[in-house]
């Protein structure tokens, strides 16, 4: 009998309202970064719009030539106000054990500075395969091709983006700023509630 070699399922993971609820830290380096610039920036507003890369909200509050120094001194001060304050989603470990349960391996593909990525998942005892930062939207799909994900979960319409443009199934959770309604519109394959209902979904997907 012919011996039929399955691909490993590799799943992939956004990070920022997908796996963990980086709002409170973030608002708390935000605030931190305000202070020591000097420059208003609004917090509250700041983290309803989680997702794309950092310059994207730095701009709306430094000129655009200060915008990637400001990116290095926010990147330098988050370990100490954003990592402590910040829990995993509902559902997060379950959904990185599910896939492990399947035999399959978890990858976190995010946009953050990813030393910065890595100190999250390793301050709330979460255990990927790899993880891979600084990629949003369409360019996920670089890590997403090599890692060979056949499913990317996110929260984001960038996210769904992401996993379109690797051929891979887009999953996306209703935890973030993007309602279920605007991730169906930009072509995710699934939308979930959130990571609660993840076990459940790729049990029948497999």
């Amino acid at each position: 009998m012919a011996h039929m070699t399955s691909r490993v399922l590799t799943v992939g993971f956004d990070l920022d309202m997908t796996l963990i609820d980086s709002r409170p830290g973030i608002r708390a380096c935000y605030q931190a970064l305000s202070v020591r610039t000097g420059t208003f920036i609004d917090a509250d507003l700041a983290v309803t719009r989680l997702g794309p890369p950092l310059a994207e909200e730095l701009v709306n509050w430094f000129p655009a030539d200060e915008v990637a120094a400001m990116a290095d001194v926010y990147r330098e001060m988050y370990p100490t106000h954003a990592i402590a304050p910040t829990p995993a989603m509902a559902g997060a470990r379950e959904a990185i054990a599910a896939v492990r349960a399947a035999g399959g391996r978890a990858i976190v593909v995010t946009a953050k500075y990813e030393p910065n990525a890595k100190l999250h998942l390793s301050h709330l005892g979460i255990d990927a395969d790899a993880v891979i930062g600084d990629l949003w939207a369409e360019r996920k799909a670089e890590a997403l091709r090599e890692y060979d994900a056949g499913v990317y979960v996110g929260d984001h319409t960038g996210d769904v983006r992401g996993a379109r443009t690797a051929g891979a199934l887009s999953v996306a959770v209703a935890t973030g700023p993007c309602d279920a309604e605007e991730l169906r519109a930009a072509g995710a394959d699934v939308v979930l509630k959130d990571l609660l209902e993840f076990p459940g979904w790729l049990a029948a997907h497999r």
